[in-house]
């Protein structure tokens, strides 16, 4: 038997998610509702920016959703697949801003030993 890793988001799950916990599940509908609205950016750019987050996220859910939602609000592939680049290079940005703190700790530990790009300590 397989059984997929991320089960399927079916209207079933939804109505026991509602279930559970009603009052809970009617705030967070109309708060998605209120945030994908139109205000100051255009319904297709709040669903391109949600692709983007859930790029990197990585919620397959939301990826799947807001994909589909993008595309009908107008979204192109092209424009879907930029936000998911624009995505990446936050992400992987993110990873090199943060080196940052590495360089502090190790300056902080050990100050005066620095490796030259062949190696050796200087």
């Amino acid at each position: 038997m397989t059984h997929d890793l991320f089960p399927a988001a079916t209207a079933e799950v939804g109505r026991h998610r509602a279930e559970l916990a009603p009052e809970i599940n009617d705030a967070w509908n109309a708060f998605s509702r209120a945030v994908f609205s139109p205000g100051a950016l255009d319904e297709k750019t709040k669903q391109l920016i949600a692709v983007a987050v859930a790029h990197t996220t990585q919620c397959p859910y939301c990826i799947t959703g807001h994909t589909k939602l993008a595309t009908r609000k107008g979204a192109s592939q092209q424009e879907i697949m930029e936000a998911i680049w624009v995505a990446a290079e936050m992400r992987a940005g993110g990873a090199y801003a943060h080196s940052t703190i590495a360089l502090d700790v190790l300056d902080r530990v050990a100050p005066h030993e620095h490796t030259s790009p062949n190696g050796s300590s200087s």
